[in-house]
């Protein structure tokens, strides 16, 4: 028993493939979604972008403290701003003697020697600051003097702050809780 088919014996050809307007319709479409969803994903990017700083500073001021009790000498932790860039470095010496460089990360003069440094370049849309510019690490009891407030920015507004206090120890929190993961403050 055989089957035909209508189409086989009318002469139609089955068409293989997409015409130029279905295609100009997708890629329209797909403009208008990615579109739509970009202001999202720079909005992730930049959380992102805080709270890896955010954690960074943190730890940097752990480790300045370690250091300066295994080194048995006073470590500081200064804060510098930039015209395009702000930083962190841990160093020796006064805080005057380093400063942070765009290209070249912590430079140091007048002996002092940077143990290490973070730059954070305009670009990251990430700025630190501190209501102190400098804090130094006791080697003997591991305090800090002063005690201060250290801010991460980041380009939304959102801020998270490192309060080191006394003891050298360090309690993040969010303004108002803005940044998830962290307590109002």
């Amino acid at each position: 028993m055989a089957t035909t088919h209508a189409a086989q014996g009318t002469g139609k050809r089955r068409q293989h493939g997409l015409t130029l307007l279905e295609l100009a319709i997708v890629v329209a479409i797909t403009a208008i979604v990615a579109a739509a969803a970009a202001p999202s994903f720079t909005a992730i990017i930049d959380a992102r972008r805080l709270d890896s700083a955010a954690a960074r500073l943190a730890a940097d001021i752990q480790f300045a403290r370690s250091e300066a009790i295994a080194r048995n000498q006073p470590l500081r932790l200064s804060l510098l701003t930039g015209a395009g860039a702000s930083c962190w470095i841990v160093h020796s010496g006064a805080s005057a003697d380093c400063r942070c460089s765009d290209d070249a990360g912590a430079v140091c003069g007048a002996g002092a020697r940077a143990v290490k440094g973070v730059v954070l370049a305009n670009r990251e849309r990430v700025s630190v600051a501190g209501n102190v510019a400098s804090i130094v690490f006791d080697p003997l009891h591991g305090t800090s003097t002063p005690t201060g407030t250290l801010r991460l920015v980041g380009a939304r507004g959102s801020a998270v702050h490192h309060v080191v206090n006394v003891v050298g120890r360090v309690r993040s929190c969010s303004p108002g809780g803005a940044v998830p993961g962290y307590s109002p403050c």
